[in-house]
């Protein structure tokens, strides 16, 4: 990064002023000799080491043969000459030991001046004095940072643009309380540390400084002296917006500037993020869904995003667009995954403003948007968190406690109160100020066990000598409460993949207070299940079967994420067995079986597309694919079957409910075939659903039904126009008075193969 020479100080703007005027008095020029700072301590400010620079710049009260005056002193690197203007008047400012300063008779009350600096190249220009401002963060902004306690931290900490006694520029705060000097860099003074020395507040640990004449795109960051060492210089982590990498610096934006057009989805959102709703959910990476090719295979902006993703979501009948975190990272190949900017959307894709816009667009389309959010842990990038204001600050110091081994990255330490503090704010900062709907937290589980991927003698035990991360469960507890009581329309969601009890459970009642939970269980049950030959599945109905043992324990979100999709895990249409034509009916019957089974709906995007190669994040989907037939009768299956479940009660609103699923028979492992009932909350509103895991047509095949009527097919995942056989009931079936599976009534079906079939009874009306 390249510093502007000689640039004193903010951005100042040429003014004529009247000549500097003199002081003469001996008195006057004795007071000055008295008051002028030691020798030490302008060395200690010239060389960047003095902690405490208010206590020698800008003005200080000292007195003139008993009378009242002020001192006014400058560190003005590249400066010939300088003055204090102080309306019309100036005052002649003398370098003395590296600083410049005069005293000024009869000026006892702080008072507004400027500072008229000529440069060694001969530009004259007028500035403000960033040492004549006093604080803004208020002592109980402070107090409550300390507790961890302060849930609008966003809008005090990091870089504020503010008018502060009627002078418009920036507010710069960071914590880093074991450090000696704190002083901010950036475009504005050349990256030079000496220029802007913080101020400390108190034992806080959090240094400020307002800076006049500053605004947004000016590029910072905070130089720190560490207790032993060399200076460190990092990023704002209350950032709002950040450098397009590799560059790391922080930028000055104003969050206060949008307008916000979705009032109208704001005010629905509780309605449409019910329990009881359809929750159908586009995971996107937003750099490669799509590319473009004939430009360097450039990722889209959010504006292009806007204009394809949101329509393209919109007619594929999802909800919600579920985005991987879109938080600034360094590493394009962690997908966001290792965040150093929790409060600042990647600039990959544009301003703050305009992922702002692409929320908006896609609220006022009627979809939801949920982000992906980490807060389990950081990387170890030199402008991050780690080791900030060097020491250990926001990871424990003990890399047992501190670091994951899975990821080369730290683990923020949760029983300091600054550090959650950090987090909550994150969390509540994009739901408030983002209008997100929901944050998917990623990497439960390895916050909720102290022993996570690591072997005895590589963790260390909570007091009580378990293996359970007490502050870390507090943690989401708190920030579960936290959440919901300020938005409680938003949703959040656990990844969690252990058997952790009550993670969508009341914290009030122990439990961890999220929404829905990841259903890894089943993902990987069925994964299992559908990518053997379909000649072994009788042998393995479990895998099949037993997610209906639990289903209810928790709010479930049943996941088909990019984590199966990568690292030579294949695609879904590459996991599935046999020839094209099986592959296809394979995950056909697998989206239909998923679609029927009680839980909200997650697929990662060029699911839909039946891709034959993993999700590669450098490069776009194959949208290629839709001028294949077979590919582009996929993908209208899965939008008809995302229409069904939004369209039909009985496949949404009581998926947390035993009342909403009832088995007609699960034991018929010999020919692989499952079937049961789903209901609505009306309880004549029900759905019969019958799937065939093997590829051989079942001619003949008797269940019993609820009730007496014809069924017609609501979906039949092998019908020709997704490409199947069109085995079936097109014209449906009737239900006859013959006992089976202990119901009065049953259907004779001819089930296909590899295939799902969902039928309904008809009305009298339709009948008729």
């Amino acid at each position: 990064m390249k510093a502007r020479a000689q640039n004193v100080q903010p951005r100042g703007r040429a003014r004529t002023t009247t000549p500097a005027r003199k002081v003469r008095s001996g008195a006057a020029t004795r007071a000055r000799a008295s008051s002028r700072a030691g020798s030490a301590a302008a060395k200690a400010i010239s060389g960047g080491q003095h902690g405490a620079p208010f206590d020698v710049l800008g003005p200080h009260s000292v007195h003139l043969d008993g009378k009242p005056g002020t001192a006014v002193r400058a560190f003005l690197p590249g400066a010939r000459e300088a003055a204090v203007v102080v309306g019309r008047r100036a005052y002649r400012m003398e370098r003395t030991d590296k600083l410049f300063e005069v005293v000024i008779p009869e000026a006892a009350e702080p008072f507004p001046y400027r500072l008229r600096v000529t440069r060694d190249d001969g530009e004259t220009v007028v500035i403000e004095d960033p040492y004549r401002f006093p604080p803004l963060l208020s002592e109980f902004d402070l107090h409550l940072f300390g507790e961890g306690t302060h849930e609008h931290l966003y809008e005090k900490m990091g870089a504020q643009i503010v008018r502060h006694e009627g002078v418009r520029g920036v507010d710069f705060t960071v914590w880093a309380p074991n450090a000696r000097v704190v002083s901010l860099v950036g475009d504005f003074n050349g990256w030079d540390f000496r220029t802007h020395p913080m101020r400390q507040r108190g034992d806080t640990g959090v240094w400020e400084l307002f800076v006049p004449d500053l605004g947004q795109g000016d590029l910072y960051k905070f130089a720190i002296l560490a207790p032993v060492g060399p200076r460190l210089v990092k990023a704002d982590p209350y950032g709002f917006a950040m450098e397009l990498p590799p560059n790391t610096a922080s930028v000055v934006w104003d969050l206060n500037r949008f307008r916000w057009s979705d009032d109208e989805w704001m005010e629905r959102r509780g309605e449409r993020q019910a329990l009881d709703r359809p929750l159908l959910l586009y995971e996107v990476h937003a750099g490669s869904w799509r590319r473009v090719k004939e430009d360097g295979n450039r990722w889209l902006s959010w504006a292009e995003l806007a204009r394809e993703l949101i329509p393209y979501a919109k007619r594929m009948g999802y909800t919600h667009l579920e985005l991987l975190p879109i938080t600034e990272h360094p590493f394009d190949g962690s997908w966001g995954y290792q965040p150093v900017g929790l409060f600042a959307p990647t600039s990959r894709f544009g301003t703050p403003d305009d992922f702002r816009r692409f929320i908006d667009a896609a609220h006022r389309a009627g979809l939801g948007v949920v982000l992906d959010w980490v807060p389990a842990h950081f990387p170890k990038d030199a402008h991050g968190l780690g080791f900030f204001d060097g020491t250990h600050l926001y990871e424990h110091a003990d890399p047992r406690q501190g670091q994951h081994k899975d990821w080369d990255t730290y683990i923020y330490n949760f029983g300091r109160p600054q550090v959650c503090g950090f987090l909550y704010a994150s969390a509540l900062f994009w739901l408030d100020r983002y209008h997100v709907d929901g944050l998917r937290v990623d990497a439960v589980a390895s916050m909720l066990y102290l022993d996570y991927s690591r072997k005895d003698g590589e963790w260390v035990a909570n007091r009580y000598g378990g293996r359970e991360n007490l502050e870390a469960i507090e943690f989401l507890k708190r920030l579960n409460v936290l959440l919901h009581a300020r938005f409680p329309s938003a949703l959040t969601f656990a990844e969690e993949s252990t058997a952790w009890p009550r993670v969508t459970g009341p914290v009030r009642d122990g439990g961890l207070g999220f929404d829905l939970k990841w259903n890894m269980g089943w993902m990987n049950d069925m994964l299992e299940y559908m990518s053997m030959d379909p000649l072994g599945r009788a042998h393995h109905q479990g895998k099949l079967t037993f997610s209906l043992y639990y289903a209810f324990s928790e709010r479930f979100l049943l996941p088909l994420s990019h984590d199966e999709v990568v690292h030579g895990k294949r695609s879904l249409l590459s996991k599935m067995p046999g020839d094209r034509w099986k592959k296809l009916a394979n995950l056909r019957a697998l989206y239909a079986y998923m679609g029927a089974h009680p839980g909200k709906k997650l697929l990662f995007m060029g699911g839909e597309l039946g891709q034959p190669r993993e999700w590669a994040h450098d490069d776009g989907l194959r949208w290629d694919l839709l001028d294949e037939p077979d590919h582009a009768r996929l993908h209208r299956f899965v939008r008809e079957l995302n229409a069904l479940v939004a369209s039909e009660p009985a496949l949404h609103e009581q998926d947390f409910d035993w009342h909403g699923f009832e088995w007609i028979d699960f034991q018929d492992a010999a020919q692989s075939i499952v079937s049961f009932v789903r209901r609505a909350k009306d309880p004549e509103n029900f759905l019969v659903v019958a799937a065939n895991f093997t590829p051989v047509p079942r001619e003949g095949y008797r269940i019993g039904v609820p009730s007496p009527g014809r069924y017609e097919e609501r979906l039949n995942s092998d019908a020709r126009r997704f490409g199947g056989s069109g085995v079936g009931q097109p014209r449906g079936v009737t239900a006859r008075p013959v006992a089976c599976h202990g119901r009065d009534h049953s259907v004779e079906l001819r089930l296909p193969p590899l295939g799902v079939l969902i039928l309904k009874p008809s009305s009298p009306e339709d009948d008729a």
